[in-house]
């Protein structure tokens, strides 16, 4: 341990807070050599809007949100404000047994706005949280009912629930060689995906297909067996890919025929973010457990939630002396309930959740024109959640690598003019809801303008 600094150092230079923050932050998901070598992070020292800072004063639109977290927008000193309010009167009691005055507001509120009888709240402290907690309700709610072999969980290929270990379990794109063995009993199905089908349809017969192949998978594992099964309305990573209506209907009836717990995972596609308050609603399905995150407080501050059916719920009622086997720390937390409800109050004042159909419609089209190169096999979307989906050949769709030289190139490239997003197979476009119709021709020409100077670079490796 080294001598203690003062609580208030003296002033530090941009490049001294990228040394410290290599010596000491763990940046999630960043490889080291890029962190070391190539210095693929940034220092971020203030927002606003849809701008982030950097500590050199550069600027960047933000093209994902964050995480699809900031739908607010950045710089909000109104939620800042509640916030800080709510923690000189009272930050925090024990979610065990208690709960706060922002904390019942907050679950009133959204019960009014949640889809059909979406009415108690399960509070957390973010996604993966929600989704856990969502497995662990449906568990026992099956076992209370008198249904203590349905344990299994049924999943989409290419679905992505969260990183703690039951949401990890969930997510097919998990870490085996480091975290194998993962939870038993999760069992994977097709996820819609009109570009490249797995039944070799189209449209909403091949979306139908693939709600029917959920029906044979319960079937197989013996519908006595089966808890729930969950998915995004409109899953980000499996590729943005929007489903017919008739897909989540149909899936709907297939679990109320079995029993089956449906639970629609609405972290990212939640607040907006779609041109709907909630996606479900685009689809005509009410779940029968909802989980939410991210743009519940628009990033301001750490809260999850799952939202249950009065249905789901009417077991504890019924076995009154039983409680729910889990709890969280923070869930609940009233600081965080501040924001959300400040936040919410912005969404409804403002009326941001329109303003993500309007853009998000704009920005569609926009990005539609990116066809012509011969990179971009499809663009898709809903709202302000969109899409461009890379390959070597449209002939054949043939994928780019995630790491290779191409991805790479391309994203450096659209970071260096000022633009900040992911950059997969897919590059995922999602500002935040108060994004300008200025920004969004922006970040068009900065895509378009990347491609171009990357497509130049790479031409040997791209099929006519």
């Amino acid at each position: 341990m080294t001598e203690v600094a003062a609580v208030h150092p003296e002033p530090r230079t941009a490049p001294d807070f990228e040394q410290e923050a290599l010596k000491h932050v763990w940046i999630h998901s960043a490889e080291w050599i890029r962190l070391a070598e190539e210095r693929g992070f940034r220092v971020f020292e203030r927002a606003y809007g849809s701008t982030l800072v950097d500590v050199y004063g550069r600027e960047f639109i933000d093209g994902l949100s964050g995480l699809w977290v900031v739908n607010a927008g950045h710089g909000r000193k109104e939620i800042a404000e509640a916030m800080a309010e709510q923690a000189s009167k009272l930050a925090y009691v024990s979610s065990a047994n208690h709960t706060t005055v922002p904390t019942v507001r907050l679950a009133h509120e959204l019960a009014l706005r949640l889809p059909g009888d979406l009415n108690r709240v399960f509070f957390c402290s973010g996604g993966s949280e929600a989704v856990e907690s969502a497995i662990k309700i449906a568990k026992q709610v099956q076992a209370m009912r008198g249904f203590p072999k349905r344990y299994k969980i049924i999943a989409r290929r290419g679905s992505y629930h969260g990183m703690t270990y039951g949401a990890m379990s969930l997510t097919q794109s998990r870490n085996e060689k480091f975290f194998g063995p993962f939870m038993y009993g999760v069992y994977y199905v097709p996820s819609p995906n009109r570009y490249r089908n797995d039944f070799g349809l189209e449209g909403e017969e091949g979306d139908l297909m693939c709600a029917n192949y959920v029906e044979q998978e319960i079937l197989y594992q013996d519908p006595e067996t089966v808890a729930a099964v969950i998915g995004e309305p409109i899953s980000t990573s499996n590729g943005v890919h929007v489903p017919s209506p008739k897909y989540w209907q149909r899936l709907r009836e297939i679990c109320d025929k079995y029993g089956v717990l449906l639970i629609m995972d609405e972290v990212i596609n939640g607040f907006g973010r779609t041109g709907k308050l909630f996606a479900a609603e685009h689809f005509g399905v009410v779940p029968d457990l909802m989980t939410m995150a991210k743009g519940i407080t628009s990033g301001y501050a750490p809260m999850g939630a799952v939202a249950v059916r009065d249905s789901v719920f009417q077991i504890f009622q019924e076995q009154k002396e039983v409680p729910l086997g889990h709890l969280l720390t923070f869930g609940g937390h009233a600081v965080a309930a501040a924001a959300a409800l400040k936040n919410l109050e912005i969404f409804e004042r403002e009326g941001l959740v329109q303003q993500s159909a309007e853009k998000g419609a704009y920005l569609l089209e926009r990005l539609k024109e990116l066809l012509r190169h011969p990179t971009v096999g499809d663009v898709r979307g809903l709202g302000l959640m969109c899409g461009i989906e890379l390959v070597k050949s449209k002939a054949t769709k043939e994928k780019w690598p995630r790491n290779s030289a191409f991805i790479k190139a391309l994203e450096r490239r659209m970071n260096e003019k000022g633009l900040l997003t992911r950059v997969w197979e897919i590059v995922h476009v999602a500002p935040p809801l108060v994004v300008t119709y200025e920004e969004l021709d922006r970040i068009v020409t900065i895509i378009d303008e990347a491609l171009t100077e990357t497509e130049n670079e790479f031409a040997s490796e791209i099929a006519e």
